[in-house]
């Protein structure tokens, strides 16, 4: 088995082919399955997968600069390998009885997942009835299993929820994916009627919620402690980063020898009449390197404070409500940081930049597609983090926050 070294290395080594196959995944609405076999074989698949199931159970920073490489690559391919390779972290999660339902006899089995809660289930002898559809299922046709999001309903009342985990077979898929971003990532629909869904395939919402799982029995390294909140939001910000170095690379490149057309009215002897080298643009310039900041800016926070809950997890600290809200206010921030610097970017590129089959406007429009996924709602995210700063008994300043030293650091 590769290390997590050797896995990125690989994955460097890939982005090559992923860049060249990025317009037949958008023209065939799916990631080939030659690209998700390369992941498979170089172990990208199995980074948050636990150890005892044949993993290398990495922590999440690692897992999301892994997945920013690939997208900066191919956006659909990115978004998809992101959403594919959470699911073995939350399979994790659930009772020893599902993990090896799911990896007993396969621990290359992948998972797809669509959490909003859109289905029903009744609770009968064993488990539970599970009826729905679920809608942007990314990367489904490449995945045996799902998880989904259901309410449990008894007398017509919603008493409880949680994510049900289903095997190929139970659920069908429906070919509804026809978008203007994000194109090859197959976000089809799940189905389900009336099927069994076996009480140990089930993860109720609170047990998420307190970060007390049934997984944790067998799976408790730091990973496993770490709130949903934050591995799966975090997942979905990660691709649109690498997106946005994508169309910063796919710029330069476009821009190099580029000369701005002169207009009748800009056309000096100073200037010259064939316009100017964009080089020598000033205001070219600035936008780039605004943009620039801006990546940067996105990727810091997102991994400083991933980083941050993982470094609590490994020194047995609590995860605190304000901790897990940071996460998720620097999350949507560092979307709109990304989107804001491939804007930046389009506005500068010029109209060459607006036909079809340029990278530069198949990042811009995978980046706002992905921007538009319920964990990017940043009002609400902010809303929330607001609130709460308000309510602290003793604030954590800006730019202060880091877990408190264990004992070993302490003794140094």
């Amino acid at each position: 088995m590769m290390t997590v070294h050797e896995v990125l290395a690989a994955i460097e080594d890939l982005l090559p082919v992923l860049r060249e196959r990025a317009q037949d995944t958008e023209d065939a609405r799916r990631v080939p399955a030659e690209s998700i076999k390369a992941l498979q074989e170089i172990g990208f698949f199995k980074l948050l997968q636990p150890a005892r199931y044949g993993g290398l159970e990495t922590d999440p920073a690692t897992f999301y600069s892994a997945v920013a490489l690939i997208a900066s690559a191919c956006g659909s391919t990115g978004w998809v390998a992101s959403v594919l390779g959470v699911p073995p972290w939350n399979v994790a999660l659930f009772d020893v009885r599902a993990q090896d339902d799911v990896w007993g006899g396969d621990t290359d089995t992948r998972i797809c997942s669509s959490y909003a809660l859109t289905g029903t289930a009744t609770a009968v002898d064993g488990g539970y009835r599970l009826s729905g559809r679920w809608g942007f299922a990314s990367g489904c046709d490449h995945a045996t299993w799902a998880l989904v999001g259901a309410r449990v309903v008894e007398n017509g009342a919603a008493v409880d929820s949680g994510t049900f985990l289903v095997p190929l077979g139970d659920y069908t898929i429906e070919d509804v994916w026809d978008s203007v971003g994000l194109r090859g990532t197959g976000s089809n629909d799940l189905l389900a009627d009336n099927v069994f869904v076996p009480a140990h395939r089930v993860l109720g919402s609170a047990a998420v919620a307190a970060c007390v799982t049934p997984g944790q029995a067998v799976n408790d390294g730091p990973l496993y402690r770490i709130p949903f909140g934050s591995i799966h939001t975090s997942a979905i910000t990660a691709p649109i980063i690498g997106m946005a170095r994508g169309a910063y690379a796919a710029h330069l490149e476009h821009q190099r020898d580029r000369v701005r057309v002169a207009l009748p009215g800009d056309a000096t002897k100073e200037t010259g009449f064939t316009g100017t080298p964009f080089k020598d643009d000033l205001a070219a310039l600035v936008r780039i390197a605004e943009a620039a900041s801006e990546i940067d800016a996105a990727w810091l926070q997102l991994t400083h404070n991933i980083g941050a809950l993982y470094a609590r997890a490994e020194a047995g600290q609590p995860i605190s409500p304000i901790d897990r809200l940071r996460v998720r206010r620097d999350q949507v921030r560092g979307t709109e940081r990304a989107i804001f610097a491939v804007d930046r970017l389009f506005e500068n590129s010029g109209g060459r930049a607006l036909r079809a089959g340029t990278a530069i406007q198949r990042f811009w429009r995978d980046a706002h597609a992905g921007r538009a996924h319920a964990a990017n709602d940043p009002e609400r995210a902010y809303r929330m983090f607001g609130a709460a700063a308000l309510t602290q008994s003793s604030p954590t300043p800006p730019g202060s926050a880091r877990p408190e030293p264990t004992d070993e650091e302490q003794r140094r």
